[in-house]
C-alpha cells in the first residue's frame, strides 16, 4: 500500500539517525524554504576573466552606493585592498613609504632571484608587497624594463636591513642585470598573515620568562647589525660554550631581544644561523653579551602555551558617507574617496590625528561618529593600546578625537572580558563584544555622546567577524554556543551544535569564523575551519523565517567562504572564496599566499569560476523509519504497515511515487537500508534511480528492517524542490 513519507524541516544531528524518525539527519548546499528542502542557487565568479583572482586571503568585505550612485564593493584581503565597481577591481592600498634608487638592481645568471639594495635599512618584512616604477632601462639581462615598471612584486625575502630579493617568473639568461636612472619602490602597508598561528609575541609571560631547561652562555666576539656572523661577516656564531644547546633540526637563540636561528653546531660555533626570526630585528650585540636558548625558552615570538594566537591579517570596513574607512586589526586606519573623479585612480590614506592601533572600528550613524574598539589611550602611542577600550570622533568629524566642552569626542572602556572581540551597527544601538560578554552602545547627545550598558554575560564572540544584525536582532556564534539578542538574550536551540562544536577549530581559528546575512531567503550562515585545518572549510545555517521555538532549522554544509554580504546594495549576496593551495593572482608576481575569488550567489544552478561551469552537487538524508502491522479495532493485524513502528518487522518496498514541486534536470533518489542501528547503511541493488520530471514511478525491491531516504543531483543543470513521496511498503515477516 502506498503511504506518504513526511519530514520535519532542518537538520537534527543530536540524535542518532535511528532515532531522527520523520527528520532530516544531513545536507550539503541544500536550504530550507517554506519547510521544504530545496538545493540551494549557484553562483557567479565577479571580474573581468584572467583578472579576477585577488592576492592573499579575503578578510573584509563592505558594500555601499556614494552620493552619485555608483555601487562600490570594498575588499581588504590580508595584503591589498581593493575597490570593485562596474565588474573591475581596482588596487586603492595605502603606501607605507615610497624610496627611489639608482643602479640597486642586480640578477645571477640561471636564476631568478633580484636583489635590490637600498641606501639605509629599509623595514621590508617577506611577503609584504612592493610596487616597482620608473624604470628606463636594464642591460646584461633577458629582462626588460617592462617587466618590472607598475608591477607588483611579493618580496621573497630580506637577508640584511638594507637588501631584499623578488623572485621572477623566469630565470636570468644574461650575464647580470645593470640598471640606470632613478628607480621607486612602493612598499604597502603590511595587513597581516593569511591565516591564525599558535600565541606568538607579548602577554605570554614576562618578558624573557625561562622554561625548564634553557641553557644561557655569552658571545665570544660581537655582533654587527647589518650582517650575519661574529664581527658581522659569515655564517656563524661564536658563543663561551655550546654544553647542552640543541643540536638537530632549526633552533633558536636569544641575544638581547633578537631571535636568531641556527641548524648546526660546530665546537663553540653556531652553524647555519638567520638573524631576526620570530618578528624580531637585527641590532648590534657587543662581545660577552647574554646568549640565552630560545628553543625551550618562552621569548619574543615563542608560544607559552595555546591559549593565545597570533591573528591573522584583518580589515574592518565601513564608510562615512561617500568614504570607505578601512582599518587593519591592530594597526593604523584609512580613508579612500568614492566621490572623486579619479577615485579608481587613487589610494586610501592615513586618517590624521586618528588613533594608530585598534582592534576594530564602526561608523555610527545616524549620529555620524566613527568608533574605535581594543584603542590607544594616548592617540598615536600603539605601545598604549588597550583591548577593552573604546575611543570615538567629534560629530562628523573623523579628525578630531581629544575631548572638549565643546565637542562629542570621548572614550569608554568596558569591564568584562580581556579584549573587545567585535562590534556591529543595529538599528537602534551599537552592538559590543568582548570575549565573555555583550554590550550595547548607545548615543544619547552630549555631555555624554554615547551610553553603554552590558546587556549579556557568558555570550562572547567567537572572533571579529562572527556576528550580523537583521530586523533589530543580533546572531552571533559564541565559544560555547549561538545567540541572539533583541531586546533580550537568549540561546539559540541549536539541532546540529554538537556536530558543529566538536569538529570547529576554536583553539587557532576562532578569527577565522565569518557570519553572514542572506535575507532573501532568511539565513544566517556562519563559515568556520575544522579541526586540522586552518582554513574555512565548513557552514552551518540558521533558518530565522521557517524557525520556531519547538523546531529550529538548522543546515549545514561544505560551502567554503572567509567574508559574506547581503543583497543590500547589489541585488545578489556577495561573497569571499580563499584558495590556499595555489599561487595564482592576476596583479601580484611571486605570490605564495594563495588568491581570493569574489562570487556573486543565487545565480542559476551551477558554479561558474573563471568561465568554467561545473555542477553543485547537492543532497539530503533522512533519518531511518521503520514499520509494525497497523492493527484493526479488534486488535487483530491488518497486514497494512504502520510507518510509526518500532523495526519489529522486515519491510518490502515494491516502488516509490517521486514528487517534486520543481525540479530541472535529473535527480538521484537512493533507498538506504538497515536491520539494526549499528549496522553499516546499504543502498538498494537496483539504485541509486534515476528520476526526471516526467518519472511517475519506480520499481524496486528493497527489505529491511529500517529504511532511509536520500536525494541528490550529480550533474550540471540540475535543480529540486522536494514534494511528498510515497512509498509502496508492506510488512514481510520478523526475519
Amino acid at each position: 500500500m502506498l503511504q506518504k513519507i513526511g519530514f520535519q524541516p532542518g537538520i537534527n544531528k543530536q540524535i542518532s539517525e535511528t532515532g531522527a524518525e520523520g527528520q532530516w539527519v544531513d545536507c550539503d548546499n541544500v536550504r530550507f524554504r517554506y519547510g521544504i528542502p530545496e538545493k540551494m542557487g549557484g553562483w557567479n565568479q565577479l571580474g573581468t576573466l584572467n583578472e579576477n583572482e585577488l592576492t592573499g586571503a579575503g578578510r573584509g568585505l563592505h558594500h555601499f552606493i556614494n552620493s552619485l550612485s555608483r555601487k562600490y564593493a570594498i575588499i581588504g584581503t590580508n595584503r591589498i585592498l581593493y575597490a570593485f565597481s562596474g565588474g573591475v577591481f581596482y588596487d586603492i592600498h595605502p603606501i607605507k613609504n615610497t624610496t627611489t634608487l639608482t643602479s640597486a638592481f642586480s640578477t645571477t645568471n640561471g636564476s631568478p632571484i633580484v636583489t635590490i639594495t637600498f641606501p639605509s635599512a629599509h623595514n621590508i618584512n617577506p611577503q609584504d608587497i612592493i610596487l616597482l616604477s620608473d624604470f628606463t632601462s636594464i642591460t646584461n639581462s633577458n629582462f626588460a624594463a617592462s617587466d618590472f615598471n607598475n608591477k607588483k612584486f611579493m618580496v621573497t625575502s630580506a637577508p640584511t636591513n638594507t637588501t631584499l630579493t623578488i623572485t621572477m617568473p623566469s630565470n636570468e639568461s644574461g650575464s647580470g642585470a645593470t640598471t640606470s636612472g632613478g628607480i621607486k619602490v612602493q612598499h604597502y602597508f603590511p595587513v597581516g598573515p593569511a591565516v591564525q598561528a599558535e600565541g606568538f609575541g607579548w602577554g605570554l609571560g614576562s618578558w624573557g620568562g625561562e622554561a625548564a631547561g634553557a641553557i644561557s652562555t655569552t658571545l665570544n666576539g660581537a655582533l654587527l647589525d647589518d650582517t650575519a656572523g661574529t664581527g658581522g661577516s659569515g655564517t656563524s656564531i661564536t658563543l663561551t660554550s655550546t654544553t647542552n644547546f640543541p643540536d638537530s633540526g632549526t633552533n633558536f637563540i636569544q641575544v638581547g631581544t633578537e631571535e636568531i636561528s641556527y641548524t648546526g653546531i660546530s665546537g663553540n660555533n653556531l652553524t647555519g644561523i638567520t638573524r631576526a626570526v620570530r618578528g624580531s630585528t637585527r641590532a648590534a650585540h657587543s662581545d660577552g653579551a647574554s646568549v640565552k636558548n630560545s628553543s625551550d625558552y618562552v621569548a619574543w615570538g615563542e608560544a607559552a602555551s595555546g591559549d593565545l594566537v597570533l591573528e591573522p591579517g584583518m580589515w574592518s570596513l565601513d564608510n562615512f558617507g561617500d568614504k570607505a574607512i578601512c582599518l587593519i586589526h591592530d594597526s593604523a586606519v584609512f580613508s579612500w574617496d568614492s566621490s572623486l573623479s579619479n577615485a579608481t585612480e587613487t589610494r586610501a590614506t592615513i586618517i590624521t590625528g586618528a588613533p594608530t592601533a585598534s582592534r576594530h572600528m564602526v561608523v555610527s550613524t545616524p549620529d555620524r561618529h566613527l568608533v574605535f574598539f581594543g584603542t590607544e589611550t594616548t592617540i598615536g602611542s600603539p605601545g598604549t593600546q588597550d583591548d577593552m577600550f573604546i575611543r570615538f570622533s567629534d560629530q562628523e568629524d573623523i579628525n578630531t578625537y581629544t575631548p572638549t566642552a565643546t565637542n562629542t569626542a570621548g572614550t569608554q572602556r568596558l569591564a568584562d572580558g580581556s579584549q573587545i572581540m567585535g562590534a556591529i551597527r543595529g538599528r537602534d544601538a551599537i552592538y559590543v563584544w568582548s570575549d565573555t560578554a555583550l554590550f550595547t552602545q548607545r548615543f544619547v547627545g552630549q555631555p555624554f555622546t554615547f551610553a553603554f550598558a552590558q546587556v549579556g554575560t557568558n555570550c562572547g564572540l567567537a572572533g571579529q567577524n562572527a556576528c550580523v544584525e537583521v530586523d533589530g536582532a543580533a546572531y552571533w556564534m559564541s565559544e560555547n554556543g549561538f545567540f541572539r539578542y533583541a531586546g533580550k538574550l537568549e540561546s539559540l536551540p541549536c539541532l546540529v551544535e554538537d556536530f558543529v562544536y566538536d569538529n570547529i577549530n576554536l583553539d587557532s581559528g576562532n578569527q577565522m569564523v565569518s557570519a553572514g546575512l542572506n535575507n532573501l531567503f532568511g539565513e544566517v550562515i556562519w563559515f568556520y575551519p575544522t579541526i586540522g585545518s586552518s582554513v574555512v572549510n565548513r557552514m552551518v545555517t540558521y533558518n530565522y523565517f521557517d524557525s520556531s521555538p519547538q523546531r529550529p532549522v538548522w543546515t549545514v554544509g561544505s560551502l567554503a567562504r572567509t567574508m559574506w554580504r547581503d543583497s543590500a546594495v547589489f541585488g545578489l549576496p556577495h561573497a569571499l572564496e580563499y584558495d590556499a593551495d595555489t599561487d595564482t593572482s592576476f596583479d601580484v608576481i611571486g605570490n605564495t599566499e594563495g588568491r581570493t575569488s569574489y562570487y556573486e550567489h543565487e545565480t542559476g544552478t551551477d558554479q561558474n569560476r573563471n568561465g568554467t561551469i561545473s555542477a553543485i552537487l547537492a543532497n539530503i538524508s533522512s533519518g531511518d523509519f521503520d514499520i509494525s502491522q497497523r492493527r484493526g479495532i479488534t486488535g487483530q493485524s491488518t497486514g497494512i504497515a504502520d510507518l510509526r513502528g518500532d523495526g519489529e518487522f522486515i519491510m518490502k518496498i515494491r516502488r516509490f511515487i517521486p514528487d517534486f514541486i520543481s525540479q530541472t534536470g535529473d535527480t538521484q533518489i537512493t533507498i538506504e537500508l538497515r536491520d539494526f542501528p549499528n549496522d553499516t547503511q546499504a543502498s538498494s541493488a537496483l539504485g541509486p534511480f534515476t528520476v526526471t520530471s516526467s518519472t511517475k514511478k519506480v520499481d524496486t525491491r528493497a527489505r529491511a528492517r529500517a529504511v532511509a531516504l536520500k536525494v541528490a543531483n550529480t550533474g550540471s543543470s540540475q535543480s529540486w524542490r522536494l514534494g511528498t513521496f510515497r512509498l509502496d511498503i508492506q510488512p514481510d515477516g520478523r526475519r
